[in-house]
């Protein structure tokens, strides 16, 4: 069982370390027109579209669900919106391999020590082998979000800027590292966002939502937060920068295909959601240490597409090399937590 929310957790780690790439291929518009198309289908559309064919009842599931559970899973997605905007500033101005590893980094710790402390469960952490194991898979994380970070500075020293350019258009390491950081500390509320909705998951059981989905009526609340920032920033911005034409105009461009890739990559992006969600519920206890998993998966895999798209180009082997030990070591940390919670299983 544990197996499996791993591999589900892979899936979705590929999806959002995936899901900037179609952003790659829109042609001139401002960041805020295809950031709030591709909202739309990762936080509206895809997130119902899901709910509708997995709960048959989800009204009376919504219904029967405590108000401030709902109330908290939207608070929680409006913090965790604000996240989500810092974070594609922070791809921005360092690019996948190191605006990944340093945001996700932070989100890591917060998103997943963070909720069992909440619940007052940290002390039974501490007191088992299969608490100390998961524990010490969180740590094994960092030290590989440290070595792709320790990469990353490395490469920002021995890039030209002009290389920089070229990889990253907008490179800018020191307000990338402040904004990344910032971005992973909010996002994690993303965690404590699902956390306040296990009573919705649980009414969603009750009215025939298969356990395997029950996750997904949480997302839509969770989502609807995030999608409240986003908006408001996104419109702010199009009237202050005068973007608000790109929605009908790529200017030379192909206005369909500005649409389809945004769509894509909003799609692309709710399914690391949609497989986290469902990876949870295979996790056993310590189902909360699915958040490492998740962010784990994810720098591994958008480390892996920023060698891909060269943008260590210029630097040394050795700090490829360091690249590269840092994603064996987040690999493994998803081996160290799996043993944890495998060992929860069989206690339990």
């Amino acid at each position: 069982m544990v197996a499996l929310g791993v591999l589900l957790h892979a899936i979705g780690g590929f999806a959002a370390g995936s899901f900037y790439i179609p952003f790659k291929k829109v042609r001139n518009w401002a960041w805020e027109s295809y950031w709030l198309v591709g909202g739309v289908f990762s936080w509206i559309v895809a997130p119902w579209v899901a709910v509708l064919l997995t709960s048959p009842r989800i009204v009376d599931a919504f219904r029967a669900a405590p108000p401030v559970s709902l109330f908290w899973c939207y608070f929680f997605g409006v913090l965790w919106g604000v996240g989500g905007l810092t974070f594609g500033l922070s791809m921005r101005y360092l690019g996948m391999s190191l605006g990944y590893a340093l945001a996700l980094g932070s989100c890591a710790v917060f998103g997943t020590v963070i909720p069992p402390a909440f619940e007052g469960r940290f002390g039974e952490l501490l007191g088992s082998t299969s608490g100390l194991v998961t524990l010490a898979g969180v740590l094994v994380c960092l030290l590989g979000v440290g070595l792709c970070g320790a990469a990353g500075m490395r490469k920002e020293k021995e890039q030209s800027d002009e290389q920089k350019k070229q990889a990253i258009g907008e490179f800018n390491f020191f307000k990338g590292l402040w904004v990344a950081l910032f971005a992973g500390v909010m996002s994690a509320c993303m965690a404590f966002g699902l956390a306040a909705g296990k009573p919705l998951a649980a009414a969603a059981v009750a009215h025939g939502t298969p356990d395997l989905f029950q996750h997904f009526p949480v997302l839509v609340v969770v989502l609807a937060g995030g999608f409240t920032t986003n908006c408001l920033w996104c419109i702010v911005l199009n009237l202050r920068n005068r973007s608000g034409r790109d929605y009908l105009d790529a200017r030379g461009a192909s206005l369909a295909a500005n649409y389809v890739f945004s769509a894509l990559a909003g799609v692309t992006w709710y399914f690391q959601f949609f497989f986290y969600s469902m990876g949870t519920t295979k996790m056993g206890r310590y189902d909360f240490s699915s958040w490492t998993i998740h962010m784990a998966f994810i720098i591994a895999f958008s480390n892996l597409w920023g060698l891909f798209f060269r943008e260590w180009k210029g630097s040394r082997s050795r700090t490829r090399g360091l690249v590269v030990a840092g994603l064996v070591v987040l690999l493994a940390s998803t081996v160290v937590v799996g043993i944890g919670n495998w060992l929860a299983t069989r206690a339990g």
